[in-house]
């Protein structure tokens, strides 16, 4: 997945030198990007993750890198408050002597990347993971906002920043060449296979299909519920189960009050948030995330299709990186619950198909997706960046 970096540079070379993580919450780091620590110490770095610490610091400790506490908030648009997180982090920075900052995602970006400049620190890597309801948005307001936003990533450049994406289509909202030698393609947050792997298929009928998501209106949630419900009237035996927690901090955070009336729905269920994904998808045939858009490498589709899962998805960014129409899975057009219905009546009455794809997607996974393929091209990249 990722693309080609040469370096010379030896791992004795680096030892010792810091890098610094800039993370706006300690549980998506944990979530994600614990394996990109774990590339970091494995070439010898001093590692730290400046983040707002919650109930992770454990997690990402284990790693061997040390967390460092930044008040900020996540979904402030204050420029003052986000004035005060670049100066605090600027003097964290500093105090660090960091010789490489490592970005993640938007907001951290964008006062990561002026915290960086006043610290006077050029190493620096912006990893854009997507981008959020910015990125489900095709409306003018949209097109303006994807321009202001590669207008400021790009102002915080230097002639030492790389870039690193999840997908091939980001690079170009910020008006890079994918194949760009600054740009490296990661196959999302990896999968540890030996962790996920796949297990016999439950019995048919019904197909039993999971999303396994945030829930979000951007993640397609209520096209899943809408097609198994149109399904269902059409005699189809297909049950739905919704597995995540509502994001209060998110704008697109649907209501619990509207998750809990589906869920009285015949067939559907709302079960929360779960941790054990593995048992999820031993209950499940076919995972489903008919996002509106926005999405880096969805991990949730990463993680199903370890487990030998068939994939139904939308054609947006990130969900089509991973699943080829027909191979992994089915790719739907966004926003379209009549084309979501129609597969999910047709994998209802294919047992075969949902298993030969299901065993595709597992050798998809295998196939620049793992844990140790991310970790290595990032390895690369911090070798690259930190070279003289």
């Amino acid at each position: 997945m990722s693309q080609p970096l040469s370096s010379n540079l030896p791992s004795s070379a680096l030892q010792g030198r810091k890098l610094v993580f800039v993370v706006t919450e300690d549980w998506f780091f944990a979530s994600h990007f614990l394996p990109m620590a774990r590339a970091a110490r494995e070439l010898g770095l001093d590692v730290a993750v400046v983040t707002r610490v919650r109930s992770h610091r454990d997690i990402i400790e284990a790693t061997g890198a040390r967390v460092i506490p930044l008040q900020a908030e996540r979904r402030s648009l204050n420029p003052m408050a986000a004035g005060y997180a670049a100066g605090q982090l600027a003097s964290i920075l500093k105090a660090e002597k960091a010789d490489l900052v490592h970005c993640i995602a938007l907001r951290s970006i964008l006062i990561g990347g002026f915290a960086a400049a006043m610290a006077g620190i050029s190493e620096r890597v912006y990893a854009l993971t997507g981008l959020g309801f910015l990125g489900a948005r095709m409306d003018m307001i949209g097109r303006l906002a994807q321009r202001a936003v590669r207008l400021l990533v790009r102002g915080l450049e230097t002639a030492k920043t790389r870039y690193l994406f999840e997908n091939t289509d980001d690079p170009k909202l910020l008006g890079l060449d994918p194949a760009d030698p600054r740009v490296t393609i990661v196959g999302g947050a990896g999968i540890d296979p030996k962790a996920l792997h796949p297990e016999p298929l439950p019995a048919q009928p019904p197909l039993k299909v999971a999303v396994v998501a945030r829930m979000l209106w951007s993640k397609g949630i209520d096209l899943a519920v809408e097609a198994v419900q149109a399904a269902r009237a059409q005699g189809a035996a297909i049950e739905l189960s919704l597995y995540g927690a509502p994001d209060p901090s998110n704008p697109k955070a649907i209501p619990e009050a509207t998750l809990r009336t589906w869920s009285a729905e015949p067939g559907i269920t709302w079960h929360g948030a779960t941790r054990n994904i593995a048992a999820v998808w031993r209950d499940h045939h076919v995972a489903c995330l008919p996002s509106r858009g926005g999405e880096g490498l969805p991990r949730t589709l990463l993680e199903a299709a370890a487990c030998g899962r068939a994939i139904v998805t939308s054609d947006v960014p990130g969900c089509r990186t991973l699943v080829r129409d027909n191979i992994e899975g089915r790719i739907v057009p966004p926003d379209d619950a009549a084309s979501l219905t129609e597969v999910l009546v047709l994998l209802a009455g294919r047992p075969d198909l949902v298993a030969r794809m299901g065993d595709a997607a597992r050798a998809r996974v295998l196939d620049g997706f793992t844990e140790r393929d991310v970790m290595d091209a990032v390895k690369r990249l911090y070798s690259a960046v930190l070279a003289p």
